[in-house]
């Protein structure tokens, strides 16, 4: 990801930069991500809600340090105004298994084109627990049970 200043939101080919990470390849820096978050960001996803750059930071951090290796790979993007939806795969490498992760990003832009929101939507039970011996049995069960 590169380190550029907004003047305005991000379009399509930055956003889709901000939402690809190879596997082997470092995660942004602090200062690459204060170069695109807003000081106040809110963040949420399935598993968490931040406040602020450093609370941001420290999220991303903590899930990079968790894992053997991360990959992210964007797919649909689409923008209007000052919101983008990006749909994505997250893949986690944790002691030699391979978490893939389908889902959605939505990003609200500030007037200095910065992100002033960044909630995650994506199914974490499923396959965090799906491919786990036994326990991954009573989960496909209870999705069965909800959902048929």
């Amino acid at each position: 990801m590169k380190s550029a200043s907004m003047d305005q939101s991000p379009n399509e080919a930055q956003i889709k930069l901000l939402f690809t990470k190879s596997y082997g390849q470092s995660g942004p820096t602090p200062d690459q991500w204060k170069a695109i978050y807003a000081n106040n960001v809110h963040f949420i996803d399935p598993t968490q809600e931040r406040h602020g750059i450093d609370a941001y930071i420290l999220a991303q951090n903590n899930l990079i340090q968790r894992c053997d290796d991360v990959y992210l790979k964007p797919h649909a993007i689409a923008l209007n105004d000052d919101v983008a939806f990006i749909e994505w795969t997250m893949g986690l490498k944790i002691k030699g298994i391979e978490f893939i992760y389908p889902g959605a990003t939505r990003m609200t832009f500030g007037i200095d084109g910065k992100i002033i929101e960044h909630r995650d939507y994506f199914d974490f039970i499923g396959p965090t627990f799906g491919p786990v011996p036994i326990l991954g049995n009573v989960v496909r069960l209870l999705y069965k049970r909800f959902v048929a």
